[in-house]
This record gives structure tokens, sequence and C-alpha cells, in this order.
């Protein structure tokens, strides 16, 4: 028999939670498998620790979002599936899991739109993360006799989606220096890619319904069906679909901070809009 382990006494030492907020999505849109939220409604956030910052500096994990979503489970126990979180709450987790690990404040460097200085400014990140919003998916699109009802997609999708896009961009990049590739070949690559391109394309918006409700009541939302409908449907509705995800997306976008420029010969001020980008965002001052 294997001797017990004592326990260990740094276990006090252990990191704690450092910061607690309440999702923006309240818990809605996701999985029951995927989260536990305590009965206070706020889930804890535990600073990264070194294993977590280097997940965060590989590229491939960062690229196929295995880094993210790996210290996302190591910085909130109560995210079970961080892939099935849903888009909403993605800033408001990777913005509270910043501040537990380095402060409130955060050193971001802008060119100022005035004087084109480029200086380094001091965002507080608190107030931001207050401002994250979650747009209303309570208010159904119709269109002719039908009622769609429209919601977050989850990360693992967003993620996806992004990857294709790169790698299909990449591809068409590849081959417009490629002069050794004969036309007809090139053509067909090209062809190729816009193909997958459009299934990616068709398999967002399946994963951004809800439901669509036809005129005998019945609703649909078997994504199979969502993404048959989507490649056989008017292009119209695709486009009524994909303009009202666009304005919803952009009424809960991340607000601008105001800053003043550095320039002691311009001093003037302006919004500074924040991009979340892992590359930079994690790593002290990311």
């Amino acid at each position: 028999m294997v001797p017990e382990q004592p326990a260990n006494p740094l276990a006090k030492f252990f990191r704690q939670p450092a910061v607690y907020i309440k999702l923006p999505s309240n818990g809605r849109y996701w999985e029951d498998d995927a989260l536990e939220i305590p009965v206070t409604g706020e889930i804890g956030i535990y600073p990264m620790t070194t294993k977590d910052e280097l997940a965060l500096k590989t590229p491939d994990a960062l690229m196929n979002g295995q880094g993210v979503v790996d210290v996302i489970h190591s910085c909130v126990p109560a995210i079970k599936n961080a892939w099935k979180m849903p888009s909403v709450d993605v800033d408001a987790v990777l913005i509270a899991i910043r501040i537990a690990s380095y402060g409130e404040f955060m050193e971001v460097t802008s060119k100022c739109p005035h004087c084109s200085e480029e200086n380094e400014y001091e965002v507080d990140l608190k107030p931001i993360l207050a401002s994250v919003t979650v747009p209303d998916y309570q208010e159904l699109l119709t269109y002719k006799s039908m009622k769609i009802k429209l919601k977050p997609q989850q990360y693992f999708s967003v993620n996806q989606a992004n990857r294709v896009r790169f790698e299909e961009e990449r591809l068409g990049n590849i081959l417009a220096n490629m002069d050794n590739v004969e036309p007809e070949a090139k053509a067909k690559l090209l062809k190729e890619s816009m193909t997958r391109l459009l299934k990616v394309g068709f398999d967002m918006v399946a994963e951004s319904v809800d439901y669509i409700e036809i005129d005998d009541g019945s609703r649909i939302s078997n994504k199979l069906h969502l993404i048959e409908f989507f490649e056989n449907v008017e292009s119209s509705l695709v486009q009524a679909i994909q303009d009202r995800l666009v304005k919803m997306l952009e009424s809960a976008r991340l607000k601008p901070t105001s800053v003043q420029c550095g320039n002691s010969e311009c001093v003037k001020p302006f919004d500074l809009a924040l991009e979340f980008d892992q590359a930079n965002f994690f790593g002290k001052g990311f």
C-alpha cells in the first residue's frame, strides 16, 4: 500500500480568488454542464499561475484557442467547459482574469489621431469590466411568415470560424504569389477555399439562431435543418440575419476610454478603443 502523503503545509498560501464578478449573461445561454454559479450569483476569479502565463505565450495554443480555454479553466473554476461559453461573456471573463492577475490598471500604447505621436496610457479596467453588456436577444426578427429568435454563439464556434478564415486567407495569399501553379489548378484551389468559407458562414448563421418559428407555430432548432435551410433560402434572409447580428454586436461593443494626448504640444483628448487580443493582453501589461 502506498503511504498517504502528508498535507502540504504551504497549501494555505495557494492562490485565492482575487475578483468576484457577475457574468454579463447571468448564466443564460450556457449549457447545464458548462457552468456552476454559486447562490450569490458571483463567480470567483483566480490570478494566473506561471503555467497559465506560459500557455498564453504558445502560438499554437493561442491559434487553436486551447491556451485561452486552459487558462479560463484554471482561473475560473465555476466554468467547467469554456468551449461552450457564450461569446457575450468572453470579454468580461478575460478582463477579470487580467485584473485578478496584474491589477486593475493596464498600460496601453496608442497613437494620437490629432498629432500622430505614440504614447503609453494607463487604462482603468474596472469601469470597462462594469460596462460589458449583452445585446437584446429577446426581440424576434420577422421575415415573411417566419419569426427568428437569435442567440449568442459559443466560444468554440467563434474560435473555429476565425481559424478557418485565417487559414483560408493565408492560402489565398500563398496562391496569389505562386507563379509555378497552373491557372486551372489555382482557380480550383480558390474555388474550394471559397466553398469552405461559405460553409463557415452558413454554420455561423445557424449557430446564431435559437429557433425559427413558422406559420403553423412549430419551432425549428435542429442545427442541421437550419444549415440546410440557409443554404437553400434567398440571400436576403441570410443578409437580414447578419445585419441584425452586426447591429446587436455594435450595441454591446466595449466603449472606448477617453485619454489625453501625452504630447505636451498637443494634449488633445481622444477616445482609446481597447482590443482584447490574447497575444498581447495577457503577460505583464498584456
